[in-house]
């Protein structure tokens, strides 16, 4: 997960930094790094991940039109 995919997860599910944040158990700045390109520890970014596609996230590669988001399945969102 790159830190632009973080960012379009949180917007496609309505999310501010502070309830990604809430949810992965990180501080709102590790979000903020993650997001403006810095790299973090492998299991730090594992969580967040983590928490984003339980919300219904579903991280799209690199496949020649470049990395995204989309959701998984149909599901309620919830903050």
């Amino acid at each position: 997960m790159r830190g632009i995919q973080c960012k379009l997860a949180r917007v496609a599910l309505d999310w501010g930094v502070l309830d990604l944040a809430n949810a992965a158990k990180v501080s709102t700045q590790t979000i903020t790094r993650l997001e403006r390109g810095e790299e973090l520890r492998k299991a730090t970014l594992l969580k967040i991940k983590s928490v984003l596609e339980d919300a219904g996230i579903e991280f799209i590669p690199e496949n020649g039109g470049g990395v995204g988001v989309r959701f998984a399945r149909a599901t309620e969102h919830k903050k």
